[in-house]
C-alpha cells in the first residue's frame, strides 16, 4: 500500500490494540471480534465527543479505524494481483460520521470479477454481518470512465478517492484518465456544480431559516462547502483547500469562517447521528433540544437553551452561505469567464458594471466613501437588471464594514440613502436581504442586528425574527402587484389609497424588532421605531403612525380571532382604538402582510373572513362617526327586516316568522346574518321531525365571501350536543375554527360550527361528500348520551415535541352575563370533544365558544354559566374546573405524545 493513500495512517489509534485484535481473531469468531471492536470504538468516540474532544480529530480516527477493520476483512480472503479496494465519497476524505455510509469501491482490472466474485461475496457479507454501513461497487477502470463521463456525482466521488487496501497503481491509472483534461473539464464541472447546487436549494425553498433544517443539503449547509471544495480542487488541482493558502483563491478570514463553519456542522452531525442512533441530517424539533443541552445551552428568562443553540446555527449557516456566494462567483469569473472581455460601464465615480454586476470603481472607494456601504445598494434598486455584487466588492465591503458606526448611522447622507431604497418597493427586499446578508443591514440597524437568525421553539412562528420581518415587508409589496387583486383583494384596494407606502414599509420592518428581549416587543419595538424615525428625520406625523403601528400591530388579529366582531361594541371599542380610516388602512395591511410571514397555514379562508368583516365593520362605524354607536335593538330589527324580505319571497309569511323568532333570544340577531337567518328559518320550518335534529350544511362558491364551512344543528333537550358535535366533527378530521351556541326557550339548541378541512379550506360542495358529513354527525348525535370514549386520531410528528403545560384562566363578564373561560394548550386531535366532556361532568353550559389554533397550541375562549344559566360565583368550583381541564389535557397531551 501506497503511503500517501491513507494520509492518516501514520497517526496510531491509541484506543485500538490491533496485537490484541489480532489474536483475537486466531481463535475467537470472526464476526464476534469484528463486533466487539467496533461497540468498543463507537463508546469511546462517542465519550470523547460528550467531553468536547476536538471533531476534526475524531471523525478522522473513525475513519482511521474503519481503514484498519477494512484492511483486517479483505485478509481474511485470498485475492490475486490486479484489485485494490478504495474509499471514496466522504470516507474517500477520511471524514467519517457515526451512522454515515463507508462509500467503497473494488476496482479490478478486466477480466478479474469472474475469478473474485465468490470472495467479493463473502467480503461484502461480512462487513453487513459486523454492522458496517456499506455502499459499494465493483468496477474496471474503464467502467469508472465510462459512467463518471456522464455522471458528475460519480467523477467526484474518484476525485476524492483514496487506496484502502490492494493495488495502488489501479487508482493512479483511473486518476490520469479522470483529470480535467481527459473528461470535465473545469467549466463543465463547474456548470455541473453550480446546476446541481441550485436544485438542492430550491428543495429547500431557498433559504437557510427552515424550522427543521437539513444542515447538510439546505442552504448554508455542509454540501456548499463541500461544493466549493470541489470546483476549487478541480480547476486548481489540488487535494485539499490547505494547498490554495496564499493563492488568492479566499482571504485568511475566509478560510477561518470556511473551517469553523465546517468544524460546528460537523460536531451538529456528529451529535444528531449518536442522539438518533442512525444517519440523520435533519435538525428536528426533539434533536434541536437534545443537542442544545449536550452543548451547554442553557434556558434564561429571555430565551431558551434550543432558542440559543439555533440563534447560532442560523446566524453560522447565513454567514457560509455569504461565503458560498462569493467563491463561486469568483471561480465564476476565474473559470467561465476566463478570456471572456468585459463591458465595463461607469455609475458614478464610486461604482461601474463590469456586465451585469456593480463594483468599486477602485479599491479605496469605501475607505474614501463610507456612504458608498449604502449606496451600491440603492443603485441596485434603481437598476434592477444588474444582478448583483461582483466578489471583489463584496469582500472590500465585508473588509471595511467596521466603518458602519454611530457617527455613520447618524450621518444625514446615509439616513437618507436607507430611506430612498424604500421608494422601490419592488427592489426593496432583495436588496435588504443583501445588505444583511453582506452583514451591513445588522450594523446599520444594530437593533436589527440583534434578532438575526433567532428563533422561536414553536410551530406558530416558523421563520427567525428576520426572515419573518422581510417575508413581511415582501408580502407587503406584493401587495402592490396585479395579482395580489385576486388573491388579498382588500389588501389590494387598501394599499393602493394609502398616503405614503414608505411609511407602512418602516413599521412593517421594525413590528418585531424587540423580540427575545423581555417584556413585551410590541411596547419595546415602538420604542426603537420613535428612535428610527427621529433617526431618520421623519416628520412628527410619521412618527407618530410608525410607533403606533408598531405598538398596535397584534391588536387586528387578536379582535378578529378572539372576540365577538358581530357584536357593536365590539366594532366599536375597535373603531374607538383606530380612530380614522388612515390608521385602518394602515394597520388592516400590516395585520394581513404580517399573518402570511408567520406562517402560511395561518392565512386560511376562515381567517381572511375574519379579517375582512372586521375591516368592513370598523369601516361602517368610522363613517357613522364614533359618537354615534349603532343601537343594539336597531341591528336587531335591521336583521329582522332583511331576512324576511328574503324569506317572502320563498312564500314564508313575516306572521311565521315572528312567531318561530319568538322562541330564539337577542343575541342569534346580532351574532347571525340575515342570509344565514332565512337559511335556518326556512329549514326550521319545513323540518317535520320534531324530535330529530335538523342537520344543515352550507357553503359558499363566492371566492370574495368564503369563509368556512357552515354546519348549523338544532336539536331539542340535548345539553350534550355540543360535545357529540366536537367528537363527530374531530372524527371527520374537520377543525373547528367557530362556535356559536345558542338555546330557545322551548329547550331547543342551535348550534353552527365553522369548519374547514385538514388542508385548511372548506370542505367544497360535492353533495357526496357533505352526504357523508351530514350521516356521520346525525350517526354521532344519535348516541349523544353514550358517554363513548374520544376517538385519539395520530398526532403528527412535529406537534409531539410542543408540550407545554395547559394554561387556563377565568372570569365573570358583567355585560354578557356569562363566564369567560380561556385554555391555552397544545394543539392534538379531539382536545375540543375533551373540554366539552369537562363541561358536562361540572353540569355547565356552554353559550358560546371562540377557537383559535395558532401553529401547535390553541387559544380558545369558553362563554359557559351554571345549569341556572347564571355565571359561576363559586370560587371553588371554577379553581377545580380549571384543574380537571388542565389535568385532562395534559394527560392527553402526554397519551398522544408517547411518554
Amino acid at each position: 500500500m501506497a503511503p500517501e493513500s491513507l494520509p492518516y495512517f501514520t497517526r496510531p489509534l491509541f484506543f485500538f490494540d490491533q496485537s490484541r485484535f489480532r489474536r483475537a481473531l486466531e481463535d475467537q469468531p470472526v464476526i464476534t471480534v469484528f463486533k466487539d471492536a467496533i461497540t468498543a470504538a463507537n463508546a469511546q468516540f462517542d465519550v470523547r465527543f460528550r467531553e468536547g474532544e476536538d471533531i476534526r480529530a475524531l471523525i478522522h480516527e473513525r475513519a482511521l479505524f474503519v481503514d484498519c477493520l477494512l484492511h483486517y476483512a479483505w485478509y481474511q480472503f485470498d485475492w490475486p494481483e490486479g484489485i485494490s479496494l478504495e474509499a471514496v465519497g466522504g470516507y474517500g476524505r477520511c471524514e467519517l460520521h457515526p451512522h454515515s455510509d463507508i462509500d467503497l469501491l473494488i476496482l479490478l482490472e478486466e477480466g478479474l470479477e469472474a475469478q473474485c466474485r465468490d470472495n467479493l461475496e463473502k467480503l461484502l457479507t461480512l462487513l453487513w454481518d459486523i454492522g458496517l454501513e456499506i455502499g459499494h461497487s465493483v468496477r474496471t477502470v474503464a467502467q469508472c470512465v465510462a459512467i463518471a463521463r456522464d455522471d458528475i456525482t460519480v467523477a467526484t466521488n474518484l476525485m476524492e478517492s483514496r487506496t484502502l487496501v490492494g493495488d495502488p497503481s489501479l487508482r493512479v491509472e483511473l486518476l490520469s484518465y479522470t483529470t480535467q483534461d481527459q473528461l470535465w473539464p473545469a467549466d463543465d464541472f463547474f456548470r455541473a456544480k453550480f446546476d446541481e447546487q441550485n436544485r438542492r436549494h430550491e428543495k429547500y425553498k431557498n433559504s437557510e431559516y427552515n424550522l427543521e433544517p437539513n444542515i447538510k443539503n439546505a442552504p448554508g449547509g455542509l454540501r456548499d462547502i463541500q461544493t466549493i471544495a470541489w470546483v476549487a480542487k478541480r480547476f486548481f488541482e489540488v487535494r485539499t483547500l490547505k494547498q490554495l493558502e496564499g493563492k488568492g483563491f479566499f482571504t485568511e478570514e475566509e478560510f477561518s469562517l470556511l473551517q469553523n463553519g465546517e468544524e460546528f456542522l460537523w460536531r451538529v452531525r456528529y451529535g444528531l447521528h449518536m442522539i438518533a442512533n442512525r444517519p440523520e441530517d435533519r435538525l428536528l424539533f426533539d434533536h434541536q433540544r437534545e443537542l442544545a443541552k449536550l452543548f451547554g445551552y442553557k434556558d434564561t428568562d429571555e430565551s431558551l437553551a434550543v432558542e440559543q443553540f439555533m440563534h447560532t446555527y442560523y446566524r453560522l449557516v447565513m454567514s457560509l452561505r455569504e461565503l458560498n456566494d462569493v467563491l463561486l462567483q469568483f471561480l465564476y469569473e476565474a473559470i467561465l469567464q476566463r478570456g471572456v472581455k468585459k463591458t465595463v460601464t461607469p455609475i458614478n465615480e464610486r461604482f461601474q458594471r463590469r456586465d451585469d454586476y456593480i463594483e468599486v470603481a477602485h479599491i479605496y472607494v469605501f475607505e474614501e466613501s463610507p456612504s458608498a456601504l449604502l449606496e451600491i445598494f440603492l443603485l441596485m434598486a434603481q437598476n434592477p437588471d444588474i444582478k448583483g455584487v461582483r466578489a471583489s466588492t463584496i469582500r472590500l465591503m465585508r473588509e471595511n464594514r467596521h466603518l458602519i458606526d454611530q457617527d455613520f448611522c447618524t450621518d444625514p447622507r446615509n439616513t437618507d440613502l436607507f430611506l430612498q431604497l424604500f421608494s422601490y418597493p419592488d427592489q426593496l427586499v432583495e436588496n435588504l436581504k443583501r445588505m444583511l446578508r453582506y452583514g451591513i443591514l445588522g450594523l446599520y440597524l444594530p437593533e436589527f442586528g440583534r434578532v438575526t437568525g433567532q428563533m422561536q421553539h414553536d410551530l406558530f412562528h416558523i421563520y427567525t425574527v428576520d426572515a419573518h420581518t422581510l417575508l413581511l415587508v415582501q408580502n407587503l409589496c406584493n401587495f402592490l402587484l396585479p395579482k395580489a387583486r385576486e388573491d388579498f383583494p382588500v389588501a389590494w384596494h387598501v394599499m393602493r389609497r394609502l398616503p405614503k407606502i414608505e411609511t407602512l414599509l418602516v413599521a412593517g420592518l421594525y413590528h418585531d424588532i424587540a423580540k427575545g428581549r423581555g417584556g413585551d416587543h410590541s411596547i419595546l419595538g415602538a420604542v426603537d421605531a420613535e428612535d428610527f424615525s427621529a433617526r431618520h428625520q421623519l416628520s412628527p406625523r410619521e412618527t407618530r403612525l410608525i410607533s403606533w403601528l408598531v405598538e398596535k400591530h397584534l391588536l387586528m388579529s387578536a379582535v378578529s380571532q378572539k372576540q365577538d366582531i358581530s357584536d357593536p361594541e365590539v366594532i366599536h371599542n375597535f373603531a374607538l382604538t383606530v380612530g380614522d380610516q388612515m390608521h385602518l388602512d394602515y394597520l388592516y395591511a400590516l395585520t394581513v402582510a404580517d399573518i402570511n410571514a408567520t406562517n402560511p397555514d395561518l392565512w386560511n379562508t376562515w381567517r381572511a373572513s375574519l379579517m375582512r368583516t372586521l375591516y368592513l365593520e370598523t369601516k361602517r362605524a368610522l363613517r357613522r362617526g364614533l359618537e354615534n354607536p349603532i343601537d343594539k335593538q336597531d341591528w336587531i330589527e335591521e336583521t329582522q327586516q332583511a331576512a324576511i324580505l328574503r324569506l317572502n319571497r320563498h312564500n314564508i309569511s313575516t306572521e311565521q316568522c315572528l312567531k318561530l323568532w319568538e322562541d330564539v333570544n337577542d343575541e342569534y340577531f346580532l351574532r347571525e346574518s340575515y342570509l344565514d337567518i332565512a337559511w335556518h328559518t326556512e329549514a326550521i320550518l319545513q323540518h317535520r321531525d320534531e324530535n330529530g335534529p335538523l342537520i344543515l350544511i352550507q357553503e359558499t362558491s363566492s371566492r370574495e365571501l368564503e369563509g368556512a364551512t357552515q354546519i348549523f344543528v338544532r336539536s331539542k333537550g340535548r345539553d350534550n350536543v355540543f360535545a357529540a358535535m366536537a367528537s363527530g366533527l374531530d372524527q371527520l378530521n374537520l377543525n373547528v375554527q367557530d362556535a356559536r351556541i345558542y338555546s330557545s326557550k322551548s329547550g331547543y339548541t342551535l348550534d353552527t360550527f365553522f369548519v374547514l378541512n385538514q388542508n385548511g379550506e372548506p370542505v367544497g360542495t360535492d353533495p357526496g361528500v357533505l352526504k357523508h358529513i351530514h350521516d356521520a354527525l346525525q350517526k354521532e348525535l344519535a348516541l349523544v348520551d353514550e358517554y363513548r370514549d374520544i376517538v385519539v386520531r395520530r398526532t403528527p410528528r412535529r406537534l409531539k415535541h410542543f408540550n407545554m403545560p395547559t394554561r387556563t384562566s377565568i372570569r365573570n363578564d358583567m355585560i354578557s352575563g356569562y363566564t369567560l373561560l380561556e385554555v391555552i394548550s397544545p394543539d392534538r386531535p379531539g382536545l375540543l370533544a375533551c373540554i366539552s366532556r369537562v363541561f358536562i361532568k361540572f353540569d355547565l353550559h356552554l353559550q358560546n365558544a371562540k377557537i383559535a389554533t395558532l401553529g401547535e397550541r390553541v387559544e380558545d375562549i369558553f362563554f359557559i354559566t351554571d345549569n341556572q344559566g347564571q355565571p359561576l360565583s363559586d370560587p371553588q368550583l371554577c379553581r377545580q374546573l380549571q384543574a380537571e381541564i388542565c389535568r385532562q389535557l395534559d394527560d392527553r397531551v402526554d397519551q398522544a405524545a408517547g411518554f
